[in-house]
């Protein structure tokens, strides 16, 4: 069942990403395009994509324990560092470059594209020598206290 969830989320998060657009380059560098002909539909997929992640988590977490796991595990450190600002220019500086992120590229693998293929190749070396030669680091990841919901 657990394999099940996990497959039609995975195919649900596709379809939504290939509906508004974002397995399209063009529509993505569009956005980019802030100077030139920007086009202003992928802030409206990122804005229900914000709202719809809010929602489901006050929702979520208002639950005793996930469906499929025995506790919740969320981010546990709330700081800004070298890092996570290095690996968002990073991110960003990709996307602008490629027109994709992971899961719209993950989702418009489908149409048997040679380009998509090589970006998800070099992402996965990336991930992989990152793995390998930045320094271990702690679990970011921890479970949730007893009392996981949020007063504010």
């Amino acid at each position: 069942m657990k394999i099940m969830t996990a497959l039609m989320s995975g195919l649900l998060f596709g379809w939504g990403l290939s509906l508004g657009g974002m397995t399209q380059p063009a529509v993505v560098l569009g956005f980019l395009d802030i100077f030139g002909r920007w086009d202003p539909r992928l802030a409206f997929v990122m804005g229900g994509a914000v709202a719809t992640t809010a929602l489901g988590y006050r929702w979520v977490l208002r639950r005793p324990q996930p469906l499929f796991e025995d506790c919740f595990r969320v981010p546990s450190l709330r700081h800004i560092d070298g890092r996570l600002i290095g690996g968002a220019a990073l991110f960003g500086i990709g996307w602008g470059i490629a027109g994709y992120c992971p899961g719209p590229a993950l989702a418009s693998l489908g149409g048997g594209s040679l380009s998509v293929a090589v970006l998800l190749a070099t992402m996965i070396l990336g991930w992989w020598l990152a793995a390998r030669l930045l320094p271990a680091q702690r679990n970011l990841v921890q479970p949730a206290s007893k009392d996981h919901r949020r007063t504010s």
